[in-house]
């Protein structure tokens, strides 16, 4: 489960130009504005993620006006979004650590997201049906999910001076498709979608005739791709019908995430679109500032694209991760 609550140091405090009140706390990758004076450098506190829904709490009241929420799917509380104040980009909420007796005892970088009652924001994957659900994933095949950078900035070090490539972050719905021991599979992030050809989760079998495909291939293997089109999010791309752009494949008997030159040859083999590629190269050198511009831009259809994926060309899944695009994030509803 991702840790969207951690006790957290502050790096840095700067300070927000013509305002007597409020100034910006650095947190890892991220920027929270606060209130001036509530925090020091080096000081520790609880950080709230992007996407964290907080429960009903007087110690959140303050954020009834702007952030107050109610959902058949997530409940009532507060939901916590990337915002501006006073010009500047504020990115969570960062709370100081005396307001939480309850983490007495509490350490640098623990998950407290449990302790305090906080769960993921939800929206529902589509707006229209996507099948029959008929249990989890099985075989104990893992959802995707990519981390975000501003929480994992050891992963700049850990990838620079290796191969990497970077990929357009779809805006779409996690759609995976397996062959394991001769079954055959689709998945929605979390839930096992029963054989149905109308069924959403199933178009990329049905559309490229993985079936016959899958038994070609003979071995067994896990697909995953993000399945975009009408219906699906805010469908960025205004694509009039579903389409499947993969990004992982996993050769499922060792385990490993093929590298990305593999991907391409399987996905060629069978005829399958992949995610757009926006750059590769032999020796990563970029900062989060890079990558934040970088993230910036627009799908073909004009409107602002999600972000970018950055990764390990060879070993794709030992570093991973996330680049938002801030544009996108500042003009989210909801």
């Amino acid at each position: 489960m991702r840790a969207l609550v951690t006790i957290q140091r502050v790096k840095a405090i700067t300070v927000i130009p013509d305002s007597d009140f409020l100034e910006t706390a650095h947190i890892m990758g991220w920027q929270c504005v606060v209130k001036k004076g509530e925090f020091k450098e080096g000081e520790l506190g609880v950080y709230f993620e992007v996407d964290s829904f907080l429960p009903l709490d007087p110690r959140y009241e303050f954020l009834r006006a702007s952030s107050y929420r109610e959902s058949p799917y997530n409940g009532l509380g507060f939901r916590i979004r990337t915002v501006k104040m006073r010009g500047q980009l504020s990115q969570g909420l960062f709370l100081s650590l005396s307001m939480f007796p309850e983490l007495a005892g509490f350490s640098e970088g623990d998950d407290v997201t449990e302790k305090l009652n906080v769960k993921k924001w939800y929206i529902p994957e589509t707006a229209n049906a996507g099948g029959t659900i008929i249990g989890g994933r099985p075989y104990g095949i893992p959802p995707s999910d990519e981390i975000r950078i501003q929480s994992a900035m050891e992963l700049l070090d850990a990838l620079r001076g290796k191969p990497y490539y970077i990929t357009t972050k779809m805006d779409g719905a996690s759609g995976t498709a397996y062959y394991i021991d001769g079954k055959i599979g689709c998945c929605s992030r979390n839930k096992e979608i029963k054989d149905e050809a109308d069924a959403l989760y199933w178009t990329p079998v049905y559309r490229y005739g993985l079936k016959e495909k899958f038994a070609k291939y003979g071995k067994n293997i896990v697909i995953i791709g993000e399945i975009c089109g009408p219906g699906i999010q805010k469908n960025r791309l205004r694509l009039p019908a579903p389409e499947w752009y993969v990004f992982d494949i996993q050769d499922w008997d060792s385990g490993v995430y093929v590298p990305y030159d593999r991907l391409l040859e399987i996905c060629a083999s069978m005829g399958l679109p992949v995610v757009p590629l926006e750059e590769r190269g032999d020796s990563f050198a970029y900062t989060l500032e890079d990558l934040l511009e970088k993230a910036k831009g627009k799908y073909p259809s004009g409107l602002d694209k999600e972000g970018i994926v950055v990764r390990d060309a060879l070993f794709p899944k030992s570093v991973s991760f996330k680049v938002l695009n801030n544009d996108a994030l500042l003009k989210e509803k909801g």
